[in-house]
């Protein structure tokens, strides 16, 4: 990921509601939910979270797939994982185990039976 994408995407983020919305497409994996549900969700218009989400697809956070009559919209998990590497990519003054702890703790946590939390 370059400079230009992390600001496109910061700036997507920056806003309380896509953020929020962004939160839920990450929680509901990659079987994605309908424009509808993610309305419901985050208690906005259908109009609202329209807009809303063409500006995370904008920035390239998000995917969108026509099921039928509805839009479902998924999480762009490697869109996110290029952000959080453009972030630590300089970290910690060259201390690498600590970049590397960072990277290394993952987006998904397990419990001990290996299913994700």
């Amino acid at each position: 990921m370059d400079e230009r994408q992390a600001l496109s995407a910061f700036a997507a983020l920056s806003q309380e509601t896509r953020l929020r919305i962004l939160r839920h497409l990450v929680i509901a994996g990659p079987d994605g939910i309908a424009a509808g549900a993610i309305a419901e969700k985050v208690e906005v218009s259908a109009s609202n979270v329209s807009f809303h989400l063409k500006e995370l697809e904008r920035a390239g956070l998000i995917s969108v797939r026509r099921d039928s009559r509805s839009m479902v919209y998924s999480a762009q998990y490697d869109a996110l994982s290029g952000l959080i590497r453009f972030l630590m990519e300089d970290c910690c003054s060259g201390r690498l185990e600590i970049r590397a702890s960072a990277l290394a703790a993952g987006c998904c946590p397990t419990d001990v039976k290996g299913s994700v939390q």
